[in-house]
């Protein structure tokens, strides 16, 4: 699939991991014509909002790039995130197709000194959790009837959290419905070592067009959740790539609190993120 030629050095005093894209060599060709046009696509796992990607090098098997991208992130969180750099054929008229991805941990990174290094391409595939995985459904507030009508107007709020720490969130549409049905499915990408170290907090909220939104009761599911929630979450481990549904029961605050600290749970501050 071809090399990459690239660099890694983080800067402690502004809190930057610096990677240098310097050259590809020996792509295949990717194009009907027998040729390809490459360019590299770069961004720090779990968070793929800050992306960059590189100029494209028209009809080319060696580009030399010599590109440098910087992202903003403290050392001290470094160690649980992985660099992603994937050189893609770009195509005007189609999806650009992927050549190959270099895959690299930070925790197994030397910064004590610059890296350059020459890498093989491997073959690039989206690591999910969620959406093709597993679903969580919800109907147990159909008898909690929280305004004033008698009617709740209930959505989801979906928090992807990692050792505790919230990443990311998701949330679905409004429905005006004591029994909704919302269709709705939701996906994060996680490289597979760092899967134990996940948790998806699910919570059920009722929706208020002037004051607070109330949350009327959640599901935590992860390494270190607990009886249905636990099973879950290793079944969804055991097939990956077919959904695997699940009802739960949605648990108030305080019952989530009693059961996390009968676990003595390593993530304390997973309550609150909800």
């Amino acid at each position: 699939m071809g090399r990459l030629h690239f660099t890694l050095d983080n800067n402690f005093t502004d809190n930057m991991l610096v990677v240098g894209i310097l050259q590809a060599a020996e792509l295949p060709a990717m194009d009907v014509g027998g040729s390809s046009d490459p360019y590299v696509k770069l961004y720090l796992l779990l968070d793929k909002k800050k992306k960059f990607q590189t100029k494209v090098h028209r009809k080319n098997f060696d580009p030399n790039f010599n590109e440098t991208f910087s992202f903003k992130v403290p050392y001290t969180e470094l160690g649980g995130r992985t660099l992603v750099m994937t050189v893609y054929d770009f195509d005007r008229f189609s999806k650009h197709d992927a050549i190959g991805a270099v895959k690299i941990p930070m925790s197994t990174a030397d910064f004590s000194q610059s890296l350059e290094e020459w890498r093989d391409l491997q073959k690039a595939e989206k690591e999910e959790v969620c959406a093709r995985c597993w679903k969580v459904d919800s109907d147990d507030f159909r008898s909690q009837k929280m305004d004033v009508g008698g009617l709740s107007d209930p959505y989801v709020k979906i928090h992807f959290m990692q050792n505790g720490k919230r990443l990311k969130k998701k949330k679905t549409t409004i429905k005006n419905s004591l029994n909704p049905y919302y269709n709705e499915s939701f996906s994060f990408e996680v490289p597979c070592e760092q899967i134990e170290k996940v948790q998806i907090a699910v919570t059920v909220l009722d929706y208020d067009k002037i004051g607070k939104n109330d949350a009327i009761g959640k599901v935590v599911l992860g390494a270190s959740s607990t009886g249905t929630e636990q099973r879950h979450w290793s079944d969804m481990l055991a097939n990956p790539r077919r959904p695997i549904a699940q009802w739960h029961s949605l648990r108030h605050q305080e019952e989530v609190n009693s059961l996390l600290y009968l676990k003595q749970s390593l993530i304390p501050h997973i309550l609150p993120l909800i």
